[in-house]
């Protein structure tokens, strides 16, 4: 049975459906101002890998990933560029698109914009001021009362003491307590806006979540995930938010199943835009492939830190061209489902199934590698391509992957290569050894290795 690490209740749990006959996942998307950076990536292969092993369990999974296209980095950065928010945003959700696509991460089923819905916002702010846990403040904001919310903190594990404390609470004198947070903005001069029965303004951040989620998926559902660093504040205040307006006799969780990922770390710190401490995935996809980059977050667990320099990538690049290299007298990439009665497909669904194991079930994949190449068989070779197929790898021909112009052999080209194949041969045929092996040396410099075999010359990007 799949097990899932809640972090709502700190353990691993049981996965068990609220509804068997329609799983529901709702997924914290991006706020679209910028290019998206390796942190981003890695949220998305995450949840991407999550959806794609729920399928693959059996399980009829509705995925929603939402995007915030309103917030203030979004009219601060639109104001900078001279741009329409509304321009601003379409250009950066293009870019977005076309990085993860890169990336191999398929669009989920429903892809919400907070712009989209603001009427559900409303509806919810106002049922949240009728239950006396929202009010509007002198500046015309309308707050959420933290400790008018009796169940605030368990999802971070903080309490109010801790977080009166902490250094993340605003400080606004209109509102009645620090901890409150912002549910409906009053519009600024210049800044777009809805109307509203608190006047012109716009959704604070948090609450554009729960009206979506709910919306779409209905008061009480699966699995909410999200990066590490949305479990507080944001995660916190949906919570808050979203059971604030339930039914007084309904006690069900708003979310069943709390998952977080770990963070991206570059020199040791947390991978953030705030910072300037960040690579954009267009910036990595230049100097990697982007196959290596997700099997590179692969590699580690979700929940752990995912340490990136460019040397961890070319790690994974010679690991994934282990794989690739055993799969070079397979037959071409098909359809064909895993075989889970083989020994490999059982421990690769007994890692999946340990809280998304990608490291061990990566593991399996080099142990059916070393049993591809040891017995040249061709059913294992598909398990092979199967079972990464889950984890949206090796769905390349091997040949095209081991040639692949990213990396040290990226600046040369196919045609250079081949046309300097053939003065080694010439140089053979004619007994100048010499300067055959120049030529080798000259594209083993160049990162191109050559494997002299009874069909005459390959070669691949080593």
């Amino acid at each position: 049975m799949l097990k899932i690490y809640n972090s709502l209740s700190r353990a691993e749990e049981p996965f068990v459906p609220l509804d068997p006959a329609r799983v529901r996942m709702y997924v914290c998307g991006m706020t679209v101002y910028d290019y998206c950076h390796l942190g981003h990536a890695r949220m998305m292969i995450v949840f991407d890998v999550v959806q794609r092993w729920l399928r693959a369990s059996g399980y009829p999974l509705t995925y929603v990933r939402n995007i915030t296209d309103v917030d203030d980095r979004i009219i601060r950065r639109a104001s900078e560029t001279g741009e329409s928010v509304a321009g601003l945003t379409e250009r950066f959700i293009r870019y977005m698109d076309e990085d993860v696509a890169a990336l191999g991460v398929r669009k989920p089923d429903i892809e919400p914009r907070a712009t989209g819905h603001v009427t559900e916002m409303t509806e919810m702010i106002r049922r949240l001021e009728e239950r006396g846990i929202a009010y509007r403040a002198e500046s015309g904001d309308v707050n959420f009362s933290v400790r008018k919310f009796p169940g605030y903190g368990k999802l971070s594990g903080k309490s109010l003491e801790d977080l009166r404390a902490g250094e993340r609470v605003e400080v606004d004198t209109t509102k009645r307590d620090p901890l409150d947070f912002v549910l409906w903005k009053r519009a600024k001069e210049g800044e777009p806006f809805w109307q509203s029965p608190w006047g012109n303004g716009r959704p604070g951040w948090h609450i554009e979540c729960s009206a979506m989620s709910t919306k779409l998926l209905g008061p009480h559902f699966d699995i909410h995930g999200g990066g590490q660093d949305l479990q507080f504040p944001h995660h916190e205040n949906e919570i808050a938010q979203s059971e604030g307006v339930l039914d007084r006799n309904d006690t069900q969780p708003f979310v069943k199943y709390w998952m977080h990922n770990g963070f991206v770390q570059l020199q040791d710190e947390k991978m953030s835009k705030s910072t300037g401490n960040f690579a954009t995935i267009r910036e990595l996809l230049k100097r990697h492939d982007p196959e290596v980059v997700r099997f590179f977050a692969a590699r580690a667990h979700y929940r752990s830190p995912l340490n990136y320099s460019d040397q961890h990538l070319e790690d994974a690049r010679h690991a994934l061209a282990r794989l690739y290299t055993a799969l070079k007298e397979a037959p071409p990439p098909g359809s064909a489902p895993p075989d889970w009665d083989e020994i490999h497909g059982r421990r690769f669904r007994e890692a999946m199934d340990n809280d998304f194991n990608t490291p061990e079930a990566v593991a399996v994949l080099f142990d059916l590698a070393n049993e591809v190449n040891r017995k040249r068989s061709t059913a294992l070779a598909r398990q092979l391509r199967a079972l990464g197929g889950l984890l949206g790898l090796l769905a390349r021909e091997s040949e095209v992957f081991l040639r692949a112009g990213v990396g040290p052999g990226g600046g040369i080209s196919d045609a250079q290569i081949a046309a300097l194949i053939a003065a080694r041969d010439e140089a053979r045929r004619a007994k100048d050894f010499r300067r055959a092996d120049e030529i080798r040396d000259e594209l083993l410099q160049k990162g191109i290795g050559l494997e002299d075999g009874p069909q005459g010359t390959t070669w691949r990007r080593s």
